[in-house]
């Protein structure tokens, strides 16, 4: 059961202001997805080795080699509103 409480702190933690439909609505949502991973618990797994990559298999990324950068006026040629060679961006937190 989720309650008021675990609703709340989701919500504080997702930084999200919802309105009690929407906060039903995820509440319903949730408590779903919560009774999907008790039903999972159930699933017998004994004998079942962990998951292991494919065999023959580490790391089939490339190295990171060091390579030239695309020039800054390149890089700033697109952006919508550049300012004294670097992209400005609206603020996350406004004042």
């Amino acid at each position: 059961m989720i309650d008021e409480a675990v609703m709340a702190k989701v919500e504080a933690l997702a930084g999200l202001r919802l309105s009690p439909e929407e906060r039903e609505r995820l509440r319903a949502d949730l408590a779903k997805i919560l009774a999907y991973f008790r039903k999972l618990q159930e699933v017998d797994t004994e004998g079942v080795p962990p998951f292991s990559p494919l065999p023959g298999q580490t790391n089939v990324l490339r190295e990171d080699e060091p390579a030239p950068s695309l020039p800054r006026e390149a890089a700033l040629r697109h952006a919508p509103d550049p300012a004294d060679g670097y992209f400005r961006v609206p603020p996350l937190f406004p004042s």
